[in-house]
């Protein structure tokens, strides 16, 4: 399995951008007041997973006074990296698309709004920085003998 791209991220998040803004000029009027629920929840998860991210890492470090991790989780947990990554780049591309339409709109409605949109582009970007932290926190450690081996002709 390969890391995650980040040319695939930002692609996304651009994509999703475009995707806001333009949800946003053609039905903006029509729609409530952005709630605070999406916020909470891609901080939540970043949290978590950036909890993970440091416990998995000090697990597969094998530091003193942590168990072995179980490599069925470690796969699992590379998936959830994996997803939550994609979800945050494009929540934040949409947090993004909505908080520069949101910022060029003179209406108090949309002035109103714009905390929570900061909100999204923040939490979800907490979301791809713990997803990428726990990615890379599931990488085996390379040994140090293992470059002595193929030297020296074992194989």
């Amino acid at each position: 399995m390969r890391p995650t791209s980040i040319s695939v991220l930002i692609v996304a998040g651009l994509a999703s951008a475009a995707v806001g803004w333009l949800l946003l000029s053609f039905s903006y009027s029509s729609l409530p007041e952005l709630p605070w629920s999406p916020v909470i929840v891609l901080a939540v998860l970043a949290v978590a997973e950036g909890l993970l991210a440091q416990n998995t890492s000090a697990r597969i470090q094998r530091k003193p006074g942590t168990m072995p991790v179980d490599p069925l989780a470690v796969a699992r947990y590379v998936a959830l990296a994996k997803a939550s990554s994609l979800v945050g780049a494009i929540s934040a591309g949409f947090s993004a698309g909505l908080l520069a339409w949101l910022a060029m709109e003179p209406t108090q409605a949309a002035h109103d709004d714009i905390p929570k949109a900061v909100g999204g582009v923040v939490g979800a970007l907490a979301l791809v920085g713990a997803a990428l932290w726990l990615e890379r926190s599931c990488r085996v450690p390379e040994r140090p003998d293992s470059k002595d081996e193929e030297d020296s002709g074992l194989r």
